[in-house]
């Protein structure tokens, strides 16, 4: 019978439990970009707590993105040096972390925001470049492992999704070439770095000229044959996705579970679930093994402590989502006193 803190395989990687927690936003930086000791604090009460395996917030490809002044970047020139204390701060409670990488827009010179169809073989390469030299900084940095973003509606997620790439070179039209934009980066990481790759990629997307679940698996068996680790199954809209009619019914869960008969590496559900009897639950009626998690680690980044104390723990967070809209790391709810000069 599996439980959700079980000592568990990850790959090449041991996790402490099953239990993958995944950041989104960072508000808590300076405004020069450099961590500061609220983050470090932060990452090491998630470490401590029992999770498996942390997945970073979100770092900006580029610093002129949408979502670049919600994030961290790697362009900061300490970035190597302060992501290093906080990668040997998690690796102290023998913890793997990743760094989420992803970008919205893609732009040059006085161009912004350019289409999928609009980008040239050089704009292409030049992508591909800044990723993987990402991914060398991350390697240096101490980081266990990437997620790349091709989920939600960021860039790549478009570029592989049929609804917005309509190109007629050898990036465009077949599953295979809206993916070799992807499947080239991983092929070159693979050769430079150490780092486990993981995929982050939406199930569906719910559109008519979009990507059906039968086309995402084929995307999850191409990216297994090109050299991904592990994916993690998501869906292009927001949180609030899971907080009204669909509170009771995560529909993901069918849609992992297709997807994991039919490739051979670990699958992560990407959330939706917020007590303990429900994530055991879907662990012991389902193929799947790990279940993401990340809004209730914004309302208490250590509440899986009180989990396995308890046994039948549930989250605080009520899904108010303002962590989301807002675009922060911490809880409007469970704010913390502040102290007096």
């Amino acid at each position: 019978m599996k439980d959700l803190f079980d000592y568990v395989d990850f790959g090449d990687l041991k996790l402490n439990s099953r239990i993958v927690r995944t950041g989104l936003w960072e508000s808590e930086r300076e405004k020069s970009g450099n961590f500061t000791p609220e983050i470090y604090n932060r990452y090491e009460n998630i470490a401590a707590s029992g999770v498996g395996l942390i997945i970073s917030e979100v770092f900006s490809l580029y610093p002129r993105d949408v979502f670049s002044k919600y994030t961290n970047t790697i362009h900061n020139p300490r970035f190597v040096r302060e992501a290093r204390d906080l990668t040997d701060l998690v690796h102290v409670y023998d913890v793997p972390i990743f760094a989420q990488l992803g970008f919205v827009q893609f732009s040059k010179k006085s161009e912004h925001n350019i289409q999928v169809d609009e980008v040239t073989t050089e704009d292409i390469r030049k992508i591909q470049t800044d990723i993987i030299v990402a991914a060398q900084k991350f390697d240096y940095a101490g980081f266990d492992g990437i997620q790349l973003g091709l989920g939600n509606y960021y860039f790549l997620a478009r570029f592989i999704n049929p609804n917005f790439n309509s190109r007629t070179d050898r990036y465009g039209g077949s599953t295979l070439n809206r993916l070799k934009i992807v499947l080239e980066i991983i092929k070159v990481i693979k050769e430079s770095t150490d780092l486990h790759i993981n995929c982050r990629l939406n199930a569906f997307d719910g559109t008519n000229m979009g990507m059906s679940i039968d086309e995402t698996i084929e995307i999850c068996q191409l990216l297994e044959k090109y050299g991904a680790d592990s994916l993690q199954i998501t869906r292009p809209r927001s949180p609030q996705y899971f907080t009204q009619e669909n509170k009771e019914k995560n529909p993901l869960i069918e849609a992992t579970g297709k997807i994991i008969k039919k490739v051979s590496i670990p699958v992560i559900l990407g959330g939706g679930a917020n007590s303990q009897n429900q994530i055991n639950t879907i662990l012991n009626e389902t193929d799947i093994d790990f279940i993401s998690m990340q809004r209730p680690f914004v309302y208490d980044p250590s509440f899986l402590v009180e989990w396995q104390l308890e046994g039948d723990g549930v989250s605080n967070c009520i899904t108010c989502n303002n962590c989301y809209w807002k675009k922060t790391s911490t809880c409007f709810i469970n704010r913390q006193p502040e102290l007096n000069p």
